[in-house]
């Protein structure tokens, strides 16, 4: 019986990170919450991440969803290389290709680990201001920042202030400051007035 795959579509879209441009599928590559590749040894568990790092412009690969967001270095604009990244990922999802072993991601790279310098959280320890900060995030930040090609992790709530990491294309970008400061800060202090005094970035 001939079974007809669905095509796959990949557009490209620019983030706020003028570094970073998200690769939008028409179909899931994680179902997990996200994975994020800082060099090609990382990205063991991902074929697709280990093939997109052979091209000499690619500085990180973050993966979420249906999307893939990539950072470059500067030694190339995105206009000259968007489109042959585009195609090569469009053709390997086409021919198969798997974008992430799920079953062979460390704890790292799905979430903050001790590598990082910080302790994996777990919702069962968190306090009752922690996990209202974490319900906060996961239901009115990240949509947005995933949007943007980015996700937030919540790493730690001490004296009013809340710390988060930035990963994908909120990593290093210019106007995540901004955001940290105007969205995130303002939301958080509108729902849990007096509770929260700043956000502060630990990768920022």
């Amino acid at each position: 019986m001939d079974i007809k795959r669905v095509p796959v579509s990949i557009y490209a879209e620019m983030t706020p990170n003028p570094k970073v441009m998200k690769f939008v599928s028409n179909k899931m590559l994680l179902q997990t919450d996200s994975a994020e590749f800082r060099n090609i040894d990382e990205a063991k568990p991902s074929p697709l991440a280990t093939k997109l790092f052979h091209f000499p412009f690619v500085k990180e690969v973050f993966i979420s969803g249906n999307y893939i967001a990539i950072a470059k270095y500067d030694i190339v604009e995105w206009d000259a290389v968007a489109q042959e990244v585009r195609i090569f990922i469009t053709e390997f999802l086409q021919d198969g290709g798997v974008a992430v072993h799920e079953d062979q991601l460390s704890p790292a790279q799905e979430s903050p680990s001790e590598e990082d310098g910080a302790p994996a959280l777990r919702t069962e320890d968190l306090g009752e201001v922690e996990q209202r900060i974490v319900d906060i995030l996961e239901e009115y930040i990240k949509p947005a920042v995933a949007q943007d090609g980015g996700n937030i992790a919540f790493m730690g709530y001490k004296d009013k202030i809340v710390e988060v990491q930035l990963q994908g294309a909120c990593s290093g970008c210019p106007s995540s400051t901004m955001t940290l400061k105007n969205g995130i800060l303002s939301i958080l202090q509108k729902m849990l007035p007096t509770l929260v005094d700043d956000v502060v970035a630990v990768n920022g």
